[in-house]
């Protein structure tokens, strides 16, 4: 190898590492601003030109936020309806693919492309049926009203039956020929096999369940059924004269901690459920 080549090759590498050092720090830049501001005066938040340390570290930001808002009470709604809406989905979402994907039944792939449709729909265009519904229902101002609506989704059909697919015939002719049904070989074989692409799911609802703002908003006025994303709007200028954003960064900081750390721990089962799904 001359060394011309060598040296081009080596540029090369140097310049593949700025870029991709460069895409980091543009994404971990917000999460940065958004740490510090929680610790800055209201003053400092909102000087021009902005101020990046502060002088002071105001750790008293973290505890205001719990007397200016029912914080635990956020926590506990957003745990709750994340936690039904990924056990829901879960479950609900493995059985319609489980269907789609080993049951022969006429019209089964028309059928399928009818639902996919779903997903070509903004989701804005559900937001008023919705409404209406629950309100019908007299579930306005309700965790349930929270929790149903998020039970079940064509994205989590679409992601498991892709992963179902990929499962041999031959595993479901020998359950067969054992006398099992078809809940029993859903149940018994073909969801253990698929629990990478379960966790891949299960992560993809809690991440949405628990940042989702426009529907708790629509269907929550009351600030004790409220999760965490509205209850933090209540901090903004729409509803008090002056938005604090050091307390609201505060309030955000105490937010996504638990969704960190459940993608720190789960990460890697979650590539690698979203590497086998795409790859079938």
């Amino acid at each position: 190898m001359s060394v011309y080549t060598s040296r081009n090759k080596m540029g090369k590498k140097l310049l593949i590492h700025l870029l991709l050092i460069a895409g980091a720090l543009v994404m971990v830049a917000p999460f940065v601003w958004m740490v510090l501001t929680s610790l800055k005066s209201l003053g400092e938040s909102t000087q021009v030109p902005p101020v990046i340390l502060p002088t002071k570290y105001q750790w008293e930001n973290y505890t205001h936020i719990f007397e200016m808002l029912p914080f635990l009470d956020f926590y506990w709604n957003t745990v709750i309806t994340t936690v039904a809406k990924v056990i829901g989905q879960v479950f609900l979402c493995s059985l319609a693919a489980y269907a789609f994907a080993r049951i022969e039944f006429p019209g089964r792939n028309a059928l399928f492309i009818l639902f996919l449709t779903v997903l070509m729909v903004p989701g804005q265009v559900f937001l008023l049926p919705q409404f209406m519904i629950m309100k019908e229902l007299g579930w306005l101002n309700t965790l349930t009203a929270l929790i149903v609506p998020g039970l079940f989704s064509a994205f989590g059909t679409f992601l498991l039956r892709q992963f179902f697919m990929s499962l041999p015939k031959e595993l479901e002719e020998a359950a067969k020929l054992d006398g099992c049904n078809h809940f029993q070989i859903y149940w018994r074989i073909m969801l253990p096999l698929a629990k990478p692409g379960l966790i891949a799911l299960a992560i993809f609802v809690a991440l949405w369940s628990w940042n989702d703002l426009m529907w708790p908003l629509i269907v929550n006025s009351t600030p004790d059924k409220m999760p965490l994303s509205a209850g933090l709007a209540y901090l903004t200028g729409e509803h008090t004269n002056l938005t604090n954003y050091p307390i609201l960064m505060a309030g955000s900081v105490l937010a996504i901690w638990p969704m960190i750390i459940v993608f720190i721990f789960m990460q890697k089962h979650f590539v690698e459920g979203i590497t086998l799904t795409g790859s079938k």
